[in-house]
């Protein structure tokens, strides 16, 4: 099969034929129809992921077609079209039957701990757990779009943030997870305030829903600007680019008893990032993190974008072959693309 690879941290990828994957008794090999191309394959490319040890084949959003299934696995067959979680759940650990699938303590992860979907097949562990079938109205560019942006936002918005509706949400970060959150929140009744340094991403925040835009390189307090828009600070915040300058600004701009979701990925020298635990504290908020969401709670998502209320299609992008991957996930840092970026031709 062909395959974006590359042989060590930072450097260079190159298309390679290497052998198909075979399916574990428990899992799935998929055919690969769409991939995304996220940040966090980026962050696994330059050496910020444990679990990947090179060479390797990044990707982890993915749609397709079941190719072949293990022998254990029942109630799904070859042909079906699906897309999965970004986290991989065993089924059988603490998490996983109090049905946290997405911080299962046995997770597996395309992309990281094994070959990923920037490729024409990607296996999939426990598929009984993680496969997701996919409507026919749903193509399969906008599904492997949900992966892990979409469906992480979901989950932040939805059921860890419990955004409500009339309250304001501040998104900080307007590329793929903070365009889905700014549509999420704004579907579900909130007033979204998008941050960002472009007003190229900041237009399309406004476009997808945000009420209210703040460019943060052109004001001199971005806290103090969210603050007065909301009259009084954000109900809930959500940093969905990861550094620590959008951690911090994403508490401090809360109001009293609000609720600040990291989704961003926090890593290398960020990873221990300031806090403003005093503004915690004295405004009682409520710190949580979000990583991914459960195969199960796909379908409350997927009956959103049925009925319209949602459009994940309106945030792809770009759309690019197997072969331009290579080096536009060498250029993710540059931020330089809005929406989402797609591979759609293998």
């Amino acid at each position: 099969m062909r395959a974006a690879y590359y042989e060590a941290f930072q450097q260079p990828l190159s298309l390679q034929d290497l052998p198909e994957p075979a399916p574990a008794d428990h899992g799935a090999v998929i055919r690969v129809g769409a991939s995304g191309l996220c940040r966090s394959d980026w962050h696994g490319w330059m050496g910020h992921d444990p679990d990947i040890t090179p060479p390797h084949v990044p990707g982890h959003e993915f749609a397709g077609v079941i190719a072949a299934l293990g022998k254990d696995v029942r109630g799904w067959q070859v042909g079906e079209r699906v897309t999965t979680p970004f986290v991989c759940a065993c089924g059988t650990c603490a998490q996983c039957l109090s049905g946290n699938h997405q911080v299962c303590e046995r997770q597996t992860q395309p992309g990281f701990t094994h070959f990923g979907s920037f490729a024409e097949y990607v296996a999939v562990d426990h598929a009984e757990i993680n496969l997701v079938r996919l409507p026919e109205a749903l193509d399969d560019v906008t599904a492997a779009s949900l992966g892990c942006r979409f469906a992480t936002s979901f989950r932040a918005v939805v059921d860890q943030a419990r955004v409500r509706p009339g309250e304001w949400v501040a998104v900080h970060g307007c590329g793929g997870v903070g365009l889905s959150a700014v549509m999420i929140a704004q579907a579900v009744g909130a007033k979204v305030v998008g941050v960002d340094i472009a007003d190229d991403k900041l237009a399309l925040a406004r476009s997808v829903g945000a009420a209210e835009v703040v460019n943060a390189a052109e004001v001199q307090d971005v806290v103090a600007a969210v603050v007065e828009i909301t009259g009084g600070g954000a109900h809930v915040s959500i940093d969905a680019l990861g550094s620590p300058q959008t951690c911090f600004n994403s508490v401090a701009n809360l109001r009293r008893r609000g609720r600040q979701v990291q989704v961003g990925l926090m890593t290398g020298d960020h990873r221990n990032a300031a806090v403003p635990m005093n503004l915690v504290i004295a405004r009682e908020l409520e710190l949580l993190g979000s990583h991914g969401m459960q195969a199960y709670r796909y379908p409350a998502l997927l009956a959103m974008i049925g009925a319209g209320r949602l459009r994940p299609d309106l945030l792809v992008g770009k759309r690019i072959s197997l072969e331009e991957s290579l080096t536009a996930l060498v250029e993710m840092d540059s931020f330089r693309e809005t929406g989402v970026t797609v591979i759609d031709r293998f």
